[in-house]
């Protein structure tokens, strides 16, 4: 029985692809971005327990060595998630494709289709691909927010179910993409080829952040050449609320100006127009 790792699930999204959607997020990430907004779910649980005697909902206990999340007890106070050292969180679940398609069959008739995320769902490639099938069964649309990490022309059978892949390319420079995420971006870009080239991509993402201005244009000219029209490109202001402290002391702890936005579009409209800026 395929399982996974599930950090959250949102009923009903509209920033998570076309339509109203359930949104799906996954445990672990190989990437450790500095300015990742979600870092809980970077990586897994480790039982460090630290957490443990900071809920004051006494939603967390301590069972066989492993820590056990009582639901019915949490305030959603998140206190667990800011303490932890592992940028995790204990409140994740180990569930099957039939724990999730059964909440999505409940959502189905306020719904156009699901999106899995992250982390980075890519994780667990075989959990998506007998999700996926079920919901295509019941006449749902199935969406792939990813961070390009895991090579997608290994999984031609998953992408055949797939109606589209949202993909972050954090930057076009290795080494700059190194510096932000601590991996190299080979396979990255090789997926925003191969995805174009397949027509699975909906859609390109940046993050554009304080102090790069160099970087940030190189990424967006090279990124908007290769796209061009057909492919809608998101342009992501930085904002440091919710970054995690050690992404805000390398970046800063100021919101991209609307300027530095402004240099950046330009650079991207030499190649298309298809452009959103959030």
């Amino acid at each position: 029985m395929n399982k996974a790792y599930i950090n959250k699930i949102i009923n009903f999204s509209n920033v998570d692809g076309p339509g109203n959607r359930t949104a799906i997020f996954f445990q672990k990430c190989p990437f450790k971005c500095l300015y990742c907004h979600n870092p809980e779910t970077i990586n897994l649980c480790i039982g460090c327990k630290q957490c443990v005697s900071k809920c004051q909902s006494n939603a967390l206990k301590v069972e066989n060595n492993k820590i056990v999340w009582d639901e019915s007890l949490c305030t959603g106070c998140d206190t667990c998630i800011s303490v932890c050292p592992n940028l995790s969180s204990p409140k994740v679940k180990l569930v099957s494709v039939d724990d999730v398609f059964t909440i999505i069959k409940r959502n189905q008739p306020f719904i156009s289709g699901i999106t899995v995320s992250g982390g980075e769902c890519m994780n667990y490639p075989e959990f998506i691909l007998e999700l996926f099938k079920k919901c295509k069964e019941i006449g749902l649309t199935t969406y792939i927010d990813s961070n390009g990490y895991f090579d997608f022309s290994k999984h031609q059978n998953l992408l055949e179910l797939t109606n589209g892949v949202m993909l972050d390319v954090k930057a076009y420079d290795n080494d700059f993409h190194q510096f932000i995420t601590g991996k190299n971006n080979d396979i990255v870009l090789k997926n925003l080829n191969y995805l174009l080239e397949k027509n699975k991509l909906y859609e390109v993402r940046t993050v554009l952040l304080n102090g790069f201005l160099d970087q940030n244009i190189n990424t967006v000219s090279n990124i908007s050449r290769v796209i061009g029209d057909k492919i809608r490109y998101k342009l992501i202001k930085y904002r440091q609320y919710g970054v995690r402290e050690e992404g805000k002391r390398i970046i800063g702890d100021y919101t991209l100006s609307n300027e530095d936005l402004e240099k950046c579009i330009y650079e991207a409209k030499k190649y298309t127009n298809n452009i959103i800026t959030i």
